[in-house]
């Protein structure tokens, strides 16, 4: 009797150990499909989040659209390789900024086919001169009463998850920082479910400097960030025998923003997409961005096909 009571223990043991180590390997459970939404000032500034744009587009079956505020003009200093590839002296300012809006436009289409966007919406707000002042931006370059009402009125019509927009540093362009700023309170104010807002900084492993996310201090724009940091790992391996990775997504988002000759140096610099949740008031802010980041990394080694958008009417 006791050699049967034992092996009954054994079996129950081995039962039980066996249920514990699959709910511990178990996924959870499948996320609904996402919707984003990029707030941006320029064409070519998605770049911050082009790996995990593709994953949630192709890999997650979800919708990304983006807006841009600004029609990209002030970029024509570095326009001088693609004068010959456009036909067009863009580094003439006069000639520069007349024709780089709907130039940019197009590359921007272009970066956009090859991450999934869905829609884009343009703002077309000058893009007057470097500046990191973020008030300059606000005052002095974007109409006042259009940025913000139009940003308020995608969000609140587009039943987004998420916002992607930039993380504000201090020393980085006025109008990134004013973008940010703007989708943070269009997400505020805000009826109904809030979209949770989640500003991006590329980095390398290994670099000197890591990131900082202190952030712009200033009493007219406070924000608050939550600690926790999300990422995208752009090198994550995948197709035949591992040869591919999504650092060849970002290269080619890259490279469809040609008028921009600088910004090609930027290909392969980075190998890490990183995101902190800029306090909007949204419901369960933490866990929402867990579940969405847990699903692009279960998801990342094995890339899907691009997913069709719903159409809208």
């Amino acid at each position: 009797m006791k050699t049967i009571a034992s092996a009954v223990r054994l079996v129950s043991l081995v039962l039980t150990m066996s249920l514990l180590m699959a709910a511990q390997t178990a996924s959870p459970a499948p996320i609904a499909p996402p919707r984003v939404l990029i707030v941006v000032a320029h064409p070519d500034d998605e770049s911050c989040f082009a790996a995990t744009v593709y994953q949630i587009t192709h890999n997650l079956g979800g919708t990304v659209d983006q807006l841009v505020i600004t029609n990209g003009e002030g970029g024509y200093r570095y326009s001088l390789l693609a004068e010959s590839y456009y036909g067009v002296a863009l580094t003439d300012e006069a000639t520069g900024r007349a024709a780089l809006p709907e130039i940019r436009k197009r590359e921007l289409f272009e970066s956009g086919r090859i991450l999934g966007i869905a829609n884009h919406f343009f703002l077309d707000q000058r893009d007057a001169r470097y500046t990191q002042d973020v008030d300059e931006v606000l005052g002095q370059h974007w109409q006042k009463g259009v940025v913000l009402p139009e940003v308020q009125r995608r969000i609140s019509g587009g039943a987004y998850d998420f916002v992607f927009t930039l993380f504000p540093t201090p020393d980085t362009h006025g109008g990134h920082k004013a973008a940010t700023f703007t989708a943070l309170t269009a997400a505020q104010q805000s009826d109904g479910r809030k979209p949770v807002v989640m500003g991006c900084q590329d980095t390398r492993v290994g670099a000197a400097q890591p990131l900082s996310w202190a952030g712009y201090q200033s009493p007219e724009h406070p924000f608050r960030s939550l600690p926790e940091v999300f990422t995208t790992d752009r090198t994550v391996k995948f197709g035949y025998k591992d040869a591919l990775n999504y650092q060849i997504i970002v290269n080619w988002e890259i490279a469809a923003h040609k008028s921009q000759g600088a910004f090609q140096m930027a290909m392969s610099a980075a190998d890490h997409e990183e995101f902190v949740i800029l306090e909007s008031g949204a419901e369960s802010e933490t866990a929402r961005a867990e579940a969405l980041f847990h699903a692009l990394a279960e998801r990342a080694a094995h890339p899907g096909k691009l997913q069709p958008a719903p159409e809208r009417h």
